[in-house]
């Protein structure tokens, strides 16, 4: 029997055949993969939505459907496979970046305050229990597990990476990798088997960080989800076994959150630190914007940031629960280096200060008829 899952990406794989004049290839890709898991169908699909996306005759119709897309096929091989089908999902051991380094990073993130303090707190509380333990002195044990709260894009993954290669350095953490999963990587369609899934995740999480994004999820059906609740029982149970060299991080919107341990005490006790990730400013959206465009050799003018922050003001007055934060500022970006893109190849002998300055020409549209997703419509 087809899980959910399965017929919401052949449903959307559908919706951008139809879009694209794909003839029904993209459905059909989909279909195989949901039927036999075939690696070189998943191949073919990413390689599919990543034409559709970056081809800049492309629709934005169609742009929109291929994110779709691979957020549906996501969902159905969970975010570990998907990586492991396209690339290792750990870090390699090559990172050659000192502590020091490490902080500077963190410290470098835009906004994140009290993030920040939070992470620094910890950083040193752990350095100095390390040191107890190695002069014979009592030292409590406790957990490194973590639970990051708060809206999309607003830099909890990139926060935990970073947590995970200075536990290493510090010496808490053998490997200091990252492994990202979600519900799909932990649970499975058969009773007994999600246990097996959670212990090879373990297996493979052991010595660095265990990032599982939007936890609530694993027990969406509440307690009638007997596989949720097998995934809980073996997480719980790891959580407690291999403390000394696993850093298990969840993380979600706030309120899922809350209630998701508020309904799994026993799971609640084996974390002690919850650091809560704020939206963005319409201040901190700019600095955000303003780094992506330095450090791909980008500029913008004064009449494009003043627009821009303009937007960025608007966006933020008139958020919901789905605000996108550090994600907006990424859809607005790619859409104006494209737009920057089909003016400047009508110019004659366009020079680098062409090829590098993004004007309020590349910013189409009236701020009222901005859209919550923070893409901009642009010109074909």
């Amino acid at each position: 029997m087809m899980d959910k899952y399965g017929q919401t990406l052949i449903n959307n794989a559908s919706k951008l055949d139809a879009v694209t004049d794909a003839c029904g290839e993209i459905t059909k890709l989909a279909t195989v993969i949901v039927e036999d898991n075939s690696k070189a169908a998943t191949i073919a699909l990413l390689k599919k939505i990543s034409e559709a996306v970056d081809n800049p005759k492309q629709k934005i119709e169609a742009k929109k459907a291929a994110q779709v897309v691979n957020s549906s096929l996501i969902e159905f091989y969970g975010y570990s496979t998907i990586q492991g089908i396209c690339k290792p999902t750990e870090e390699p051991d090559g990172d050659t970046r000192t502590l020091q380094d490490l902080l500077d990073e963190l410290d470098a993130l835009v906004g994140l305050e009290k993030v920040k303090s939070k992470v620094q707190d910890l950083i040193v509380y752990q350095k100095v229990r390390k040191m107890r333990r190695e002069k014979n002195l009592h030292s409590a044990k406790n957990t490194l597990h973590l639970a990051f709260t708060g809206n999309p894009g607003t830099g909890k993954t990139t926060v935990a990476r970073i947590v995970g290669r200075i536990y290493k350095r510090i010496g808490l953490l053998s490997k200091g990798h990252f492994v990202e999963v979600s519900r799909t990587d932990l649970i499975a369609g058969y009773q007994g088997q999600t246990a097996l899934k959670v212990k090879k995740v373990i297996e493979q999480a052991k010595g660095g960080v265990l990032f599982i994004d939007e936890a609530y999820s694993i027990t969406e059906n509440d307690h009638s989800d007997s596989y949720g609740r097998e995934c809980l029982t073996e997480l719980t149970k790891a959580l407690e076994d291999y403390r000394e060299d696993l850093v298990v991080i969840v993380a979600g919107y706030t309120e899922p959150m809350n209630k998701f341990f508020e309904s799994n005490p026993g799971l609640k006790s084996r974390f002690n630190t919850f650091i809560e990730f704020h939206d963005y400013s319409s201040s901190e959206l700019d600095e955000i914007l303003y780094s992506m465009c330095k450090n791909n050799d980008y500029l913008l003018d004064d009449k494009a940031k003043e627009k821009i922050h303009v937007y960025f003001e608007q966006q933020t007055a008139s958020k919901d629960e789905n605000f996108a934060n550090g994600r907006l500022v990424r859809n607005l970006y790619d859409d104006l280096v494209m737009n920057h893109a089909r003016r400047v190849i009508n110019l004659a002998n366009p020079e680098s200060v062409d090829l590098s300055t993004i004007k309020m020409d590349d910013f189409m549209f009236a701020l009222d008829e901005t859209e919550n997703n923070g893409h901009i419509p642009t010109k074909y």
